[in-house]
């Protein structure tokens, strides 16, 4: 706590948002077949929804083919049904407890879409970022206010606030324009 702020809890509430945001690009599809492209689906299991992993295997035995081993043979169906209702525009073939799904090619159409996609997860991304950089200004405007930090230790540590969530932003902004090249790589 140096002087009414936390900015190692600051720092690691920013680092969150933009791991967060790594796990959102993961499961944009790029034309490449990934495990990760299902982490997504819930599926509607002993009357509850629970995450594909938790019901089934989720492998890739080919670059583009995802292989989905389900455990319980009567969930098939409902497994089935969750990736075919996902907006992922998958159509799982299946193959006895396994299903198996071919990814397609992406289209010019279905790229772009997916790059608007992944800008929503960055402005998602940049408004956490955001929240954390209020919460810490907050933060020293009450210490200010109560006395235990000075007007000069205010406007210097409301300017590291600021530098840690430019950066933070500036980091986002990087990963968000690697995975849009990614996306519209033919």
């Amino acid at each position: 706590m140096s002087n009414g702020i936390d900015m190692k809890d600051l720092e690691r509430r920013m680092d969150g948002a933009i791991n967060a945001f790594k796990n959102d690009l993961a499961s944009i599809r790029t034309g490449r077949a990934s495990a990760n492209l299902l982490d997504a689906i819930n599926v509607e299991a002993y009357g509850s929804p629970m995450p594909i992993n938790q019901v089934a295997t989720v492998s890739v035995p080919e670059p583009r083919m995802i292989s989905v081993s389900v455990w319980d043979k009567s969930m098939v169906g409902a497994v089935d049904k969750a990736i075919r209702e996902s907006n992922l525009g998958f159509n799982p073939i299946m193959d006895g407890a396994t299903l198996r799904i071919p990814i397609p090619e992406l289209n010019e159409e279905r790229r772009k879409e997916l790059v608007k996609i992944s800008h929503q997860y960055a402005e998602q991304a940049r408004i956490a970022a955001r929240h954390v950089r209020r919460d810490g200004m907050d933060h020293l405007k009450k210490a200010e206010k109560d006395g235990d930090i000075s007007q000069d230790e205010h406007r210097a540590l409301s300017e590291r606030v600021q530098k840690l969530t430019d950066d933070t932003i500036a980091r986002i902004d990087k990963l968000g324009q690697e995975k849009e090249a990614e996306i519209m790589q033919v």
